[in-house]
């Protein structure tokens, strides 16, 4: 059964619709599922910030496809892990867990880079391009670590059995 993994922002069509189609080139897709959501929903339906999309084929990914969702309870359930883009999403998803294995499946996409530092992806949506730019290596680099970690839990652990 693959690994379910949930990257989550604020309104999911600039940060977490960039971390999904980030780690989703990074890990194999029989193995893992990668999807985001929004903690607000007002882009339900919608697709990712043009400037993302841009940002995203710029470097070889494509993310046109994603459509936005909003965060609710069931999510704890269907992901094995699920990854925050700031403080604030933190926040509003933990406020919504309802046992302490659901609160130990949320962790903050910076920590992989920066661990114990509570270091916020920021968000570029009232910026240029160029913040965009940014968040997209960030996240990169984030997700190179994580992919990392994830394979070699999960994927020589299967070898093992």
């Amino acid at each position: 059964m693959p690994i379910k993994i949930l990257m989550v922002c604020l309104g999911n069509i600039c940060r977490s619709p960039l971390a999904e189609g980030i780690l989703a080139s990074k890990l194999p897709k029989d193995k893992f599922i990668i999807d985001s959501a929004g903690t607000g929903n007002w882009h339900v339906g919608n697709k990712p910030d043009e400037r993302s999309i841009a940002t995203a084929k710029k470097n070889g990914i494509d993310i046109s496809h994603q459509k936005g969702k909003h965060f609710n309870t069931s999510f704890f359930e269907t992901y094995d892990y699920i990854y925050v883009m700031d403080n604030s999403n933190y926040d509003n998803v933990i406020a919504l867990a309802k046992t302490e294995n659901h609160k130990n499946k949320v962790q903050l996409i910076l920590d992989e880079l920066f661990p114990g530092e509570n270091v916020d992806v920021p968000d570029p949506y009232y910026g240029l391009q160029n913040g965009f730019d940014m968040v997209y290596e960030m996240l990169d680099d984030s997700c190179t670590i994580l992919a990392k970690k994830l394979i070699e839990k999960h994927l020589q652990l299967q070898n093992i059995i």
